[in-house]
């Protein structure tokens, strides 16, 4: 069984995100999966492993056809403009890909079918009549999604297909009360269609065995099992014209469902790098036997797809299955679910409008664990946890005690070890720092980093270089005392390099030197500094109220132009 634990071995790892859909912009509450999946990915690059992380945007579906219809543009138009504000989002809130493509693409195309054609050989994919709703206005089927009525069992008016947002409950299209097409407003009306389905209960007994094989955590191997348990059934894999997709091949007017092809989109954004890329061999990552890794992070309201249907098509099509799913909760902000009407429903570009991106990435390592529990971003401990922890207590190591070798010592540290002891006691928290990292523990990374910064701290506040530097005889003292200040703080940054990798970009133009996980063991003597320069300020909370207030300004706008 599979378990998850720091490795010594060079490892290959190909790592992954969830698709974004291309039909909106990124919020915050997308962002706490790719900052996660970065940290992570940028840990094991820092450990010296090969690790590449793939993502493209989700681009097929009815969706972003009805809306490239909205705004009079092309669904090609549409995913293009959108996958631009995508990438600079991430790229604004350091998130390292490796590649970011679309599935829109021909390698996804490629995939798609041959997927699709070998499963459908084997006996796996069949065709049958299915009852649906249909838009006799627009002219299509209507996903669940797509109806809207009032609830049959509280009757609360305006609720989805599907289920009851007022009561909760569950019921079928065709329960509603009153339903109408939430698209044209028309009453639908019920049609037959061909449809084609993969068998997903032919794979029962291998995903019986690879649920339970170390893959996931125990908590969705448990959901999955019970999935299973109850009887897998057919999983319908396309759709009707009109759609914006991948035709399915000699089957005219049907198209690929968006998630099939979704999940491919990660094979298919790889082989886009390794086309671009000398040396770089798509079969080493996918082949059946394939020694590498494959480890996807998702949130948990898509474990069905990559924990059932995926591996089954994978493991059908010839593939390899993935070595580790991780999947995350959902972020609520003071305690609730996001909104747009009290300005908690913030957009990474709202965001990045008034606040160090960095800032968030922090507080999500601070609050995040391997679990699947939901995570709480409380603005007010946010403001308060970043200027008492990254300025209060990391950053002030730096600045009490490189002012005083920069004045004092023009910039030179001491040449003999400073406090070695002391140093030890530091660089030895890295195998544990680096188990926390592995297994995705970053509140424990965080907290134990802060623990030594304290500390630090502690250390420079008994010493008291600025009553030393005042006493004749006592420069050595004081460049000695002020160096290993400078020495811890270096450690330190190490060791939240993955976490906030602009802040240390900054550490490392002041200390010159590079920040390697290798040189933990190795303090920087007579060594030269730069002038401290403020690597992180404090988050002033008129920015937050600005920032939420940006955010209900939006909804405004949003419900004007709906009119």
């Amino acid at each position: 069984m599979l378990t998850d634990k720091t490795v010594t071995e060079h490892r290959h790892i190909l790592v992954t995100s969830a698709l974004p859909y291309a039909n909106g912009p990124i919020h915050i509450g997308h962002m706490l999966e790719y900052i996660q999946t970065d940290i992570w990915s940028r840990f094991q690059r820092y450990q010296g492993n090969t690790c590449y992380y793939v993502c493209a945007d989700d681009a097929h579906g009815t969706a972003i056809m009805l809306r490239a219809e909205q705004e009079g543009c092309s669904p090609e138009q549409l995913i293009a403009a959108i996958k631009a504000e995508h990438q600079q989002d991430f790229s604004d809130f350091g998130i390292a890909f490796d590649n970011y493509h679309s599935t829109h693409s021909e390698e996804n195309r490629y995939y798609s079918e041959f997927i699709y054609k070998t499963c459908r050989s084997q006996g796996h994919i069949v065709s049958r009549e299915i009852t649906q709703a249909f838009d006799p206005q627009k002219q299509l089927f209507l996903a669940d999604r797509f109806i809207k009525g009032t609830c049959p069992k509280c009757h609360t008016p305006d609720q989805y297909g599907d289920n009851c947002e007022a009561c909760g409950a569950t019921y079928t299209p065709a329960e509603l009360i009153q339903p109408r097409s939430a698209i044209s407003g028309a009453t639908p009306i019920s049609r037959n269609s061909s449809h084609f389905f993969f068998k997903l209960s032919n794979f029962t007994e291998l995903l019986q065995q690879w649920i339970r094989a170390g893959h996931l955590q125990t908590e969705i191997a448990n959901k999955l099992a019970e999935w299973l348990d109850a009887g897998l059934q057919e999983w319908d894999i396309s759709r009707d014209a009109p759609y914006f997709g991948f035709a399915i091949p000699d089957a005219p007017n049907k198209f690929f469902y968006v998630w099939l092809d979704a999940p491919i989109g990660y094979m298919a954004s790889f082989k886009n790098l390794c086309d671009r890329t000398p040396g770089l061999e798509f079969d080493q990552y996918w082949q059946a036997d394939s020694q590498t890794e494959l480890v996807h992070f998702i949130g948990k309201d898509i474990i069905n797809f990559h924990g059932l249907f995926w591996p089954a098509m994978l493991s059908c099509a010839g593939f390899r299955t993935p070595t580790r799913v991780y999947a995350h909760g959902f972020l609520t902000v003071n305690g609730q679910k996001m909104s747009k009407s009290r300005g908690t429903f913030i957009k990474a570009r709202t965001y990045l409008n008034y606040l160090n991106p960095e800032y968030l990435r922090y507080y999500f390592a601070a609050r995040l664990s391997s679990k699947v529990d939901d995570l709480d971003l409380n603005l007010d401990d946010f403001a308060q946890r970043v200027n008492a922890d990254l300025v209060g207590k990391v950053v002030n190591i730096a600045s009490r005690c490189a002012s005083f070798i920069s004045r004092g010592y023009n910039g030179r540290l001491s040449a003999s070890p400073p406090i070695p002891e002391l140093l030890h006691c530091f660089s030895a928290r890295q195998q544990t720092i680096a188990d926390y990292y592995e297994r995705r523990e970053f509140s424990k990374v965080v907290r134990e980093v802060m623990d030594l910064a304290d500390l630090a701290n502690q250390y420079i506040a008994e010493q008291e270089p600025w009553v030393l530097v005042r006493q004749v005889g006592q420069e050595q003292t004081v460049q000695d005392i002020c160096s290993t200040g400078i020495n811890l703080f270096r450690i330190l940054m190490i060791y939240l390099k993955p976490i906030v990798p602009n802040m240390a970009a900054d550490s490392e133009d002041f200390l010159q030197d590079s920040l390697q996980w290798q040189d933990l063991d190795q303090p920087l003597l007579n060594h030269v500094i730069n002038p401290f320069k403020p690597l992180i300020t404090r988050i002033d909370r008129k920015l937050i109220i600005a920032m939420q207030t940006e955010a209900k300004s939006e909804l405004t706008k949003e419900q004007q132009l709906r009119g």
